[in-house]
């Protein structure tokens, strides 16, 4: 068991790559906080996940909100005792050419995937700090390293999310806090997945290995940042991505 008793938080928990990192992290011996903002299908990972023997909960949250992240937090703390691992896996997109991106559109984005990592991670770490021992991973996007068309806010902050986990890295440190960041390329998600045939085959044409990812190679790599394998890794932005642009 690769996460035998460690918390773990995994923002965006309960669809997709959250989803996918729950239901992995719970086989490898973790005690797992589903944090998603979507109660229903929350409720129902949670379900099936204590119907199987797994020690799962879920906290409704929204990562934009500071009170609301305290409140996860303080319940996180009354019920498990401890935070060990932190995955800022939640993220929303907006997207729109630049000249027709409106300030509302932009302003959410900015405010889930970049005001929302910095929310939960400042929350979280003197937790971290007092126990001496902390794994903090970001989710970035290749769109943060390479840019996108007509995604000019969710690019900026997927970039942003790399300063802040390179910073973080230095800070943290000397306090026994790991901090890394995954940059998903193409994946397998609801909302690719419903995009014309034609655009995947084209998504599928530009990578070296011939296929999107799946939620499950994300997941594995926020597993092998969580565990102590990679103790000796921080301020690392890793790319699962198929090998695009190179």
């Amino acid at each position: 068991m690769r996460l035998q008793d460690k918390v773990a938080i995994i923002t965006g928990g309960a669809n997709g790559i959250g989803k996918a990192a729950c239901e992995l992290f719970l086989k490898q011996g973790a005690k797992v906080v589903i944090a998603d903002y979507d109660q229903s299908s929350g409720r129902e990972l949670e379900n099936t996940l204590k119907a199987d023997g797994k020690d799962a909960m879920f906290i409704q949250l929204d990562v934009s909100d500071g009170d609301s992240v305290q409140q996860m937090v303080k319940g996180v703390l009354e019920h498990y005792g401890k935070i060990d691992i932190l995955i800022n896996n939640a993220g929303t997109t907006k997207d729109a050419m630049l000249v027709k991106m409106t300030a509302e559109d932009f302003d959410r984005v900015i405010d889930v995937n970049l005001k929302g990592v910095f929310n939960c991670t400042q929350a979280i770490v003197p937790h971290m700090i007092a126990n001496g021992y902390g794994k903090v991973i970001n989710t970035s996007s290749v769109s943060g390293v390479y840019g996108n068309i007509g995604q000019t806010n969710y690019s900026a902050t997927k970039a942003a999310v790399i300063g802040m986990t390179k910073t973080w890295a230095k800070e943290l440190g000397r306090k026994g806090i790991n901090v890394n960041a995954v940059a998903p390329g193409f994946t397998k998600t609801a909302m690719v997945e419903k995009m014309p045939e034609k655009v995947i085959q084209h998504m599928e044409s530009i990578v070296s290995l011939p296929r999107l990812g799946e939620v499950e190679d994300i997941a594995n790599a926020y597993l092998f940042l969580a565990s102590d394998e990679s103790s000796y890794i921080t301020g690392h932005v890793l790319h699962v991505d198929g090998g695009i642009m190179m």
